[in-house]
């Protein structure tokens, strides 16, 4: 009984996100972008809305991202795919058995994850990758519903700054005093122990750079250095 009470949870959550009008900046500019398309994507439909999380509901590693890229997943509507971003992780995540396949091309793909959650603190694509902070805030409950429903979450990890931000934001939320002094401080390979539930239960929080063309074109990010955060959450998750 509890499985199904789960699953009912977890559809509403996800038909609210897909509703959410909240953001009018975000909203008018998803539209936009998924009217006038990118030529490459000319002939296809775009999603246009916002974008839920995606993966495996019984997951103990969550992984954070900023927010749905314009012609990723506001394209695909699924989580960092149809993307450059979007290659980069699932083939970290295929590296250490986490996904079925090393793509992520659209939501109808077959691809799955096992253990792994896939969310962003941001669910429209934001005008120049950029979401404001009353925005975030504004999304700030979904991702908060999913840690809840996430009931054998173990790890997190955090795909840049803003995403590690998002996550002690969290930690602010449910537990208050409960974040450790001074405050942990964002790095590739950072870790942290972290309250994101109302019982102070600490999970341990991983960043990384995010796996954007900014960081992985320039060497900021180089696949090993992905693949070992990514492979550290495993081991944590247990």
């Amino acid at each position: 009984m509890r499985g199904s009470a789960t699953a009912l949870e977890w559809t509403r959550l996800e038909r609210r996100i897909v509703r959410c009008e909240r953001c009018p900046r975000l909203r008018e500019h998803c539209r936009e972008v998924a009217r006038v398309k990118r030529r490459a994507f000319r002939g296809e439909t775009y999603w246009g809305r916002p974008v839920p999380g995606f993966g495996d509901r019984r997951a103990r590693i969550l992984v954070v991202g900023l927010a749905p890229a314009a012609h990723g997943a506001n394209r695909t509507g699924r989580m960092f795919t149809g993307d450059s971003s979007g290659d980069w992780l699932f083939r970290a995540l295929h590296e250490v058995g986490v996904a079925s396949r090393p793509e992520s091309i659209s939501a109808d793909d077959g691809l799955v994850l096992s253990g792994a959650f896939i969310t962003a603190g941001c669910r429209c694509a934001p005008p120049d990758n950029k979401p404001l902070p009353s925005e975030l805030l504004a999304c700030s409950g979904y991702m908060d519903r999913e840690i809840e429903l996430l009931a054998g979450l173990r790890v997190v990890v955090a795909l840049g700054k803003i995403a590690w931000d998002t996550v002690l934001a969290r930690s602010r939320r449910a537990a208050p005093g409960s974040l450790p002094r001074p405050r942990p401080a964002f790095g590739h390979g950072a870790e942290a122990a972290v309250a994101l539930r109302k019982d102070g239960k600490p999970v341990r929080l991983l960043g990384s750079y995010h796996p954007s063309r900014q960081n992985t074109q320039t060497g900021k990010l180089t696949r090993p250095m992905l693949r070992a955060v990514l492979a550290r959450a495993v081991e944590v998750a247990g």
